[in-house]
């Protein structure tokens, strides 16, 4: 490995371990307190890590597989003390993320893919949508695709405004049609204009739909049949970015979006921002939809690839 990469790889490091110290100082302050004192799992202390696990907004269904699993495997393993407790749970939690089938890779890889590669991005207002958009096409950019980003949140002006703003910042396409038009017509065409154009990848916006209202939620479905009727197959991802500060709010958003249309990938945002970031464990394991993208912080360059390992070690780092 170069010095550079060791350098940008350790920077992304040092990125995770920032974002992720809210949930940290909070989450191990508490299990840290719980276990004092204690040689032994017993209920009282299973009791009390089942608290601090739903109050991380794990969710309770997965927070009961993890203390079923540990209490497993404390039996098995004879636990002793504090830092062997860590190491089960650690393990534990990894096993759970590694069950959603997320390929642990170290950045944004595209290179394997035909062209043009078709994301369509859905999401409720406020969850940093548009921005997510934005930033992963910055670095795909960067890595030398030709991007384009495609308007189809055409009921609200500044949605197309913001959309088109980050595309002249970071430098690629931007295909629109204006406010009022048909998102499905705009979806289909921005997949015209990409084949056009012979572009790499294409990311699509859509309205910030209310997950409870079911009219707009099927509309999504009608924009996902537009763009296969211009390209079979298409499109590659749908993916749903949620807000890890709303805890299980988000994962009822992702309970609505799953319903609606076949959600691939998970993007999660403003984890920085939360002490809840256990919220990305308990989605991962209802959902079983890998988490692809994270964001850690407000920089162009706090958006990161989702890496199981990376996140669970820094997680649990000191």
């Amino acid at each position: 490995m170069s010095f550079f990469n060791k350098f940008f790889t350790k920077k992304k490091e040092e990125e995770l371990n920032d974002g992720l110290q809210k949930t940290k100082d909070s989450f191990f302050g508490k299990i840290s307190k719980a276990v004092a004192g204690k040689s032994t799992v017993d209920e009282s202390f299973l009791d009390e890590l089942e608290h601090i696990l739903i109050q991380s907004d794990v969710g309770l269904d997965t927070t009961v597989k993890i203390i079923d699993r540990l209490e497993s495997r404390v039996a098995q393993d004879k636990y002793i003390n504090t830092d062997e407790l860590n190491t089960i749970l650690k393990s534990v939690i990894t096993d759970l993320l590694a069950e959603n089938n997320t390929e642990d890779i170290d950045d944004f890889d595209y290179n394997r893919i035909n062209s043009p590669h078709i994301i369509l991005v859905v999401g409720v207002n406020g969850t940093g949508k548009t921005t997510t958009i934005g930033k992963l096409a910055n670095q795909f950019t960067k890595k030398g695709f030709k991007v384009v980003l495609g308007a189809a949140d055409t009921f609200r002006a500044a949605a197309v405004d913001q959309l088109n703003i980050w595309a002249d910042r970071v430098g690629c396409d931007f295909y629109n049609k204006g406010m009022n038009t048909d998102p499905a017509a705009v979806a289909y065409e921005t997949v015209q204009h990409a084949m056009n154009t012979e572009a790499d990848i294409v990311l699509i916006d859509t309205a910030g739909r209310l997950h409870t209202k079911t009219y707009l939620m099927k509309e999504l479905t009608k924009i996902k049949n537009s763009i296969n009727k211009k390209l079979p197959g298409a499109p590659h991802e749908v993916m749903l970015v949620l807000d890890a500060t709303t805890g299980q709010n988000a994962i009822e958003q992702a309970k609505k979006f799953t319903e609606a249309t076949e959600v691939s990938c998970l993007a999660l945002t403003k984890l920085d921002g939360t002490a809840k970031g256990g919220v990305a464990i308990g989605i991962s394991d209802q959902f079983k939809i890998p988490i692809k993208y994270i964001g850690v912080g407000e920089g162009l360059e706090h958006l990161q690839v989702f890496n199981k390992q990376a996140f669970v070690d820094s997680l649990f780092s000191q």
